[in-house]
């Protein structure tokens, strides 16, 4: 039985620059339904759209024309309180960390939760809860954030969207700049929390393997339309299509589309090494199948 949509939007429109020379659409006619619980991947050409839509998400940016809707309340609607529907709707910008402003690491991650208006109990609770599903020890939590290392930046900056235990949490390249291990570990602790949680995640990246390795659905812009929002296995099935509109597919799925071409029977539906791995060692055993 379908859940009820935690998000939806219908013929959201914006333009950059409207009535000027300048005048862009950013997205057009963006119509969707994303449900409670959904883990979805959010890709896209720089250019097409996706970071606009996501802002749009918790009222950062008011649409040209169209709606949003968050818990079936439009954001825009009058009398309605959008500093509310931030604290439901929490966004991780790209490279968060050049936002961190306190002195200390505990007063970065409670400045949400402060500006909720909770108790200092109930504070300090959410700070060293959010500090855990991220991987940040509590002897960092009364140094400043800008002793520690970028990937650790990275986490407080994102533990302060968490702290606030947002109904959905929107990550815009949460692991651009880091390295392989440091890429890892976020994307991992974002797993964990979605699993521990249950919130709605978003997860924006121009990396097919994170989206393939984490997603549940995949939703595709490009040009400011949605071409597609299906599960991970029926988009990435669209090699072609995804090819065409200067999209990649994951490297792992191109190993086995190659191996296929030269005679392998495997599987060429692969999207994550660890599928790949198995496949190999299924060929190897008893003979290959198709999608």
């Amino acid at each position: 039985m379908p859940k009820d949509p935690i998000i939806k939007t219908e013929h959201l429109r914006y333009v950059y620059s409207e009535g000027t020379p300048f005048e862009k659409a950013a997205i057009d006619d963006v119509s969707i339904e994303i449900e409670k619980g959904e883990f979805v991947g959010v890709i896209g050409h720089t250019g097409s759209g996706k970071s606009t839509f996501v802002q749009h998400l918790n009222g950062l940016l008011k649409p040209t024309s169209g709606r949003v809707l968050i818990d079936g309340q439009d954001i825009w609607e009058k009398g309605v309180d959008r500093r509310k529907i931030r604290f439901k709707v929490g966004l991780v910008f790209q490279y968060p960390e050049y936002q961190l402003f306190e002195d200390t690491v505990f007063k970065d991650i409670s400045y949400g939760p402060r500006n909720m208006g909770l108790s200092e109990d109930e504070i300090a609770s959410r700070v060293y809860e959010a500090a855990e599903f991220v991987g940040l020890s509590e002897d960092l939590l009364e140094k400043s954030p800008f002793e520690l290392s970028g990937g650790q930046k990275r986490r407080v900056a994102i533990a302060g969207v968490i702290a606030m235990q947002p109904d959905v949490l929107v990550l815009d390249e949460p692991a651009a700049g880091l390295d392989p291990k440091g890429r890892e570990s976020i994307l991992r602790r974002i797993r964990e929390y979605h699993k521990a949680r249950g919130s709605t995640i978003l997860l924006v990246s121009h990396s097919m393997e994170d989206i393939a390795e984490n997603a549940s659905k995949v939703l595709v812009m490009n040009k400011a339309k949605l071409v597609m929002y299906d599960s991970v296995d029926a988009v990435f099935a669209r090699s072609q299509e995804l090819l065409s509109i200067g999209l990649d597919i994951p490297q792992i799925t191109r190993v086995f589309i190659g191996l296929r071409k030269r005679g392998f029977d495997v599987n060429d539906c692969i999207y994550t090494v660890k599928d790949g791995k198995k496949e190999i060692l299924r060929a190897l055993k008893e003979g290959g199948a198709g999608c």
